[in-house]
């Protein structure tokens, strides 16, 4: 089926939604997650017959991080325990801790504010631009305060936030930008790697991430002092010249160290990852140029600059009054039923009662005092961010784009099927 029969096809060669008995759209099988294969094998068993299973003084993890380095093109790479272990490790070698504020966007997974409070920093949402799903870079300068140390932007889903912009404000400020590029692995911004464009960049290397040691994560940062500093946070404070730590932040640390093990996974995964982001890139592509002709979808909108999606996730947003009023449930069920397994994606975090009850925190409350708490709970509203969550957003998974062009027409197929017997559907 090609793109033309795609957009051409008329109601009545419109197959029944299988919601309603008819027969799914998609009828092959999606991609298994991870891919595994004799390299893994391999590698696994050379650093089980070591004998050593801990990097230090080992050569597995030193290996990955030379050659991440040369996949991001970055300076310095650190190998790390998991993403959230990343930001934590910049945070702390920035010696962020009570009384500092971070700005960080409310469109996110929990780690990017976990590693916020970690260090008993504040953390401060500035809202989403809803067309891309990224952090508003026009709502950053008025979150920024006297006591902002960090902005901290998310390349949400793996595709870049408007990094131009967002730096612009930084440096009007003087203030850091740390990257949780998470989940944008080998995405770009005008040709260069996320991750470059800050002091440093985070990545996860989770169960769910395009590159995947079940956890793990990694550093990178193209400052040498900062690097210097990002290990001796992660090695129990332990490694560092004495002159590049912040002057009288004393030396903190924890064991976030990787493993050999985890190394070893990532460096058989790698060996894949090129091949993947380009054909994840390449089926978003075809699937984004099919859905924006369906009324009532909307793919998530990539900035002018970025040259690259990783595409962990396909994010669209759905708009029920194109589809007879059917609720984005009833749109959701309808999909699955279709062989599409799909999902609306995050909750509103700044509503979380795990995020409210910061402000009641007896260690925040000896920090920062009832008034300035009383007024971070009262400036969580995020609009933006509320309608993406409650209303519109819908998210496919990284593997799916793993598939054929076939695959994405069927996903297509599906949703104009959908469309097509939506006001039947609305009535289940």
């Amino acid at each position: 089926m090609g793109l033309s029969n795609v957009n051409c096809a008329s109601n009545s060669q419109i197959k029944k939604a299988a919601i309603l008995g008819g027969p799914k759209a998609y009828t092959g099988d999606w991609s298994k997650w991870p891919v595994i294969g004799q390299a893994e094998q391999d590698e696994l068993l050379k650093v089980l017959n070591s004998g050593g299973w801990c990097r230090l003084g080992n050569k597995t993890a030193p290996k990955f991080e030379s050659e991440y380095q040369k996949q991001t093109e970055a300076k310095n790479v650190l190998a790390v325990s998991s993403g959230t272990s990343a930001l934590y490790t910049m945070l702390g070698a920035l010696g962020i801790g009570p009384g500092d504020e971070v700005i960080i966007p409310p469109y996110t997974f929990i780690a990017t504010y976990n590693a916020v409070v970690l260090n008993y920093a504040l953390p401060v949402f500035a809202d989403v631009d809803i067309e891309s799903f990224q952090i508003d870079a026009n709502k950053i300068e008025s979150a920024i305060s006297n006591n902002t140390k960090v902005i901290m932007p998310v390349h949400i889903g793996g595709s870049p936030y408007d990094v131009d912009k967002v730096h612009k404000v930084a440096e009007k400020y003087s203030v850091p930008v740390i990257e949780d590029a998470c989940q944008a692995h080998m995405a770009e911004w005008k040709g260069k790697c996320v991750g470059n464009w800050g002091l440093g960049g985070a990545f996860s290397f989770q169960a769910s991430k395009n590159l995947n040691s079940g956890e793990g994560g990694a550093v990178i940062t193209n400052d040498d002092t900062f690097y210097q500093n990002c290990y001796s946070f992660h090695h129990q404070g332990q490694g560092a010249d004495a002159a590049s730590l912040v002057p009288g932040s004393g030396i903190r640390g924890a064991n976030l160290r990787i493993t050999e093990f985890q190394a070893a996974i990532l460096l058989a995964q790698m060996t894949r990852l090129a091949d993947q982001v380009e054909k994840r890139w390449k089926n978003a592509q075809y699937l984004t140029k099919m859905l924006k002709q369906i009324s009532g979808i909307k793919p998530a909108e990539l900035y002018d600059g970025v040259t690259k999606s990783a595409y962990h996730l396909y994010m669209f947003r759905y708009d029920k009054e194109k589809f007879s009023g059917m609720s984005r449930e009833q749109f959701i069920n309808a999909l699955n039923a279709e062989g599409v397994p799909c999902s609306t994606g995050y909750t509103s975090m700044t509503r979380e009662k795990y995020i409210t009850d910061l402000a009641q925190n007896k260690h925040y409350l000896n920090i920062y005092g009832e008034k300035r708490m009383k007024e971070w709970l009262e400036s969580l509203s995020c609009p933006q961010n509320d309608k993406l969550c409650d209303e519109e957003a819908v998210w496919f998974t990284q593997t799916m784009l793993l598939g054929t062009k076939t695959d994405m027409e069927q996903i297509v197929e599906a949703i104009r099927k959908i469309a097509r017997y939506s006001a039947e559907i609305s009535k289940i």
